[in-house]
Parts: structure tokens; sequence; C-alpha cells
């Protein structure tokens, strides 16, 4: 139905019709977000899905409880994606020192 096709930018087709509309066709009709690659890489995307899966639990569970608000995701669901995630890399992590905890607590040194 098009009568010209062209690459608008990188993961953009345009495509011009006989009447002059335009239709622009992203990363080839699939999921952008894989397709294009532009943004965070699957191993990335997999604790984010879990935090907001986890999240969702935690808000459930605690649902009858809860004002109607926005929260923060408790540190321990992140911290358990976190230990998980570096577990399936085959990463240990060691325990941060008073002294590091009490640093990064703080904006007194560094940037």
């Amino acid at each position: 139905m098009a009568v010209s096709k062209r690459q608008a930018r990188a993961f953009v087709d345009e495509y011009k019709l006989k009447g002059g509309k335009r239709v622009y066709l992203l990363g080839e009709g699939r999921l952008i977000n894989l397709a294009a690659a532009e943004g965070h890489p699957a191993m990335v995307m997999d604790m984010s899905f879990a935090n907001q899966a986890l999240s969702v639990e935690y808000l459930t569970k605690k649902a009858k409880t809860l004002k109607n608000d926005v929260y923060v995701v408790p540190k321990v669901i992140d911290k358990e994606v976190a230990r998980l995630k570096l577990k399936s890399m085959g990463i240990e992590i060691d325990t941060l020192t008073a002294e590091q905890v009490k640093y990064l607590a703080s904006w007194s040194e560094g940037t």
C-alpha cells in the first residue's frame, strides 16, 4: 500500500501512503525495547521486573494496613533481588564494615 519506504532513523521505517499520510514502524513491529536494543539489556531488566513483582506482592500482602500512597521499594526486597542476581552470576559479595555503612549514609566525603 505504500508508495515509498525509507529509514527515518535507526529502527524507524517510514512508509509514505498514496494520500500523503505516513506510517512509522518501530523495530520492524517487534517489541521495541528488545528489537532496538538501545534500552537496558535483559540482564538489567530482569532485576527491574523482579523488583516490581516482589513489590506488588508486598503491597498485596500489606494492602489492608497501607494508605493509598506512593511507596519506596522496601530495602529488604531490593537487597534480595541484588543478592540473587549476583548469585546467579557466580559473584559473592562481602558485608560492609560499620565505617563503610556510615560513609555511604553521609554526604560529608566524596561526590
